[in-house]
């Protein structure tokens, strides 16, 4: 068991992609509680993905403690689509801030990982042991392999030189600062955004990709990002944690749910042609619970915020 280590109000805390769905749930949470020293850059300001700009900045700034949520990210087409992006991005911009961090002896490091990292077919709910018993989900097997190198990484510096880094594995997210993008948007902003501009323009139909039976859970980032901080608070071990609901509904439930918070009339028809995807994925959250964190939101009052959030701010499509 590693030694923890405690953040103080006045703790230096970088956040990598605080302007992204996560970092910036976790910059909130941190506002929140009352952390005032919080680092933050934008991707002008500072590019992971290149080495020489990541060491300057580590050691100019010298933060005490990481959250690292930057990433490259996208649902089904991006993702298959773009497979050498997101292995490349992801990968270099994870060995970048995690090594530099190392170097600058950064005292606690959070690595935002993805449920996805899990094999396609691994027993359900699934375990954090169930880690490279099998073969991944062929859609995002690129972004898979990415986060489990930087999840590894992490592992490895632990054991090899006693660093505290810790590795969280979220199951699908929604919320705040989502990507609405047509096509490379995960599946439940994708679906916002479509049901949304059926009931604007008052198309009669709207077309959801695949069969509808998949059955996947769904975690609002808020209650990621109070699990973040939690477990920097409280957690100092080499094994990945999964954080998660614990429940799980169908893309043909969740499709009618999101139908009626937006007050959508038409009718709803599965592409069959188009892939589902994993066909169930739930993540076990015993470690989770037994750390003493649950979740706090329900799925349909998180679309209802989700939604406000979509109507009162930009669209973000530019991924």
């Amino acid at each position: 068991m590693i030694s923890k280590k405690i953040l103080n109000k006045d703790s230096k805390i970088y956040v990598a992609g605080h302007r992204g769905m996560v970092g910036s749930a976790i910059v909130r949470k941190l506002n929140s509680e009352g952390y005032n020293n919080i680092i933050i850059r934008t991707s002008k300001e500072l590019n992971l993905k290149r080495q020489s700009d990541v060491e300057n900045f580590f050691a100019e700034e010298n933060p005490e403690y990481v959250f690292l949520a930057a990433a490259k990210v996208g649902g089904i087409v991006a993702n298959n689509t773009y497979p050498a992006d997101f292995l490349y991005d992801n990968i270099i911009i994870e060995m970048n801030v995690i090594k530099s961090a190392f170097d600058n002896k950064v005292k606690k490091l959070v690595f935002l990982g993805s449920s996805c990292i899990y094999p396609r077919m691994a027993p359900q709910p699934i375990r954090e042991d169930s880690l490279l018993t099998g073969a991944l989900e062929p859609t995002n097997e690129a972004y898979a392999l990415a986060k489990i190198s930087g999840l590894k990484f992490c592992e490895y510096l632990n054991r090899q030189y006693g660093t505290d880094y810790i590795s969280v594995m979220p199951t699908n997210l929604y919320g705040p600062n989502d990507n609405y993008h047509s096509e490379n948007s995960h599946v439940i902003p994708g679906l916002i955004r479509r049901f949304h501009e059926a009931k604007i323009s008052g198309t009669k139909e709207v077309i959801v990709w695949g069969t509808g039976k998949a059955l996947r859970e769904f975690l609002y980032v808020d209650d990621l990002a109070d699990a973040c901080v939690y477990l920097m608070n409280t957690y100092s071990d080499n094994e990945t944690v999964n954080i998660g609901t614990g429940k799980e509904i169908s893309i043909a439930q969740l499709a009618e749910v999101i139908k009626n918070v937006i007050g959508y009339e038409g009718t709803i028809t599965f592409d069959t042609t188009k892939p589902d995807g994993t066909p169930r994925k739930l993540l076990d959250l015993s470690k989770l619970n037994k750390l003493g964190w649950n979740y706090k939101t329900e799925i349909e009052e998180g679309l209802k915020k989700s939604y406000d959030d979509f109507l009162s701010n930009e669209v973000r499509t530019e991924r």
